[in-house]
């Protein structure tokens, strides 16, 4: 199965103004992404996209193809991730350049490594799913099964529609949340059924304690302190 890893960043941001290029423990943002699709070891290309010629001569500077630009209006802040991807992939084609799949790899999380990556296509290519997520286990207490919300009526319902609550912790099921980190999908399921997921999606667990991903100026102290607790990167 031959992997595209596709690495997107436009110029504007609304919340941090130039994110992806800023600063960041004494490196650009874009450089961690970059740094670990490189090294990853099943990734077939590494790929950037974007629309800003700044952006764009830094990836550059820093190893990455960039065999196309991307067009203006889909590097808007209505522009959706799932069409991003489907232009990656046909600007590609035309160059006689085809994969099995994609494997996203968004710039705003920055402390994802290479082995990170490697698990996920590696589980990926086991589970022969449509797609992979990596995710967060969502805390107890956020539980779907604990959580509520209204009816009809106006009236609380469990939201699981549960008949009754599951009673102790120790019973509730893992819940996850996806968060941001990878993304892999078959490219027919992006191309021909126009979805992210299609209809059987496995994941990865990402490591709790690096999780960051990137979007408010509280995002970004975060990612500071964890570079300075943990001494990374």
């Amino acid at each position: 199965m031959k992997i595209l890893g596709l690495i997107p960043a436009r110029g504007g941001s609304k919340g941090i103004a130039n994110k992806n290029r800023k600063l960041l423990g004494g490196k650009p943002l874009l450089s961690y992404t970059i740094e670990a699709a490189l090294n990853a070891t099943s990734l077939d290309s590494v790929v950037f996209s974007s629309e800003d010629s700044k952006l764009i001569n830094l990836a550059k500077d820093l190893g990455v193809e960039v065999p196309f630009v991307r067009p203006q209006e889909l590097a808007t802040d209505t522009a959706g991730s799932l069409e991003v991807v489907q232009h990656a992939v046909k600007a590609l084609a035309k160059l006689d350049r085809h994969y099995d799949a994609v494997c996203l790899l968004q710039v705003t999380s920055p402390f994802r490594t290479h082995q990170d990556i490697d698990k996920a296509i590696t589980t990926f290519k086991n589970s022969q799913t449509d797609s992979l997520l990596s995710v967060q286990e969502v805390p107890h207490q956020y539980n779907p099964h604990w959580v509520f919300e209204k009816n009809e009526m106006g009236n609380l319902v469990i939201a699981t529609k549960d008949a009754q609550i599951i009673k102790r912790r120790q019973d509730l099921p893992p819940a996850y949340i996806r968060d941001g980190a990878i993304y892999i999908t078959k490219t027919e399921v992006l191309l021909d059924r126009n979805s992210f997921y299609g209809t059987s999606t496995s994941y990865i667990v990402s490591n709790p304690e690096t999780y960051v991903n990137i979007d408010t100026e509280q995002d970004w102290e975060r990612a500071e302190q964890l570079l300075a607790n943990l001494n990374m990167f």
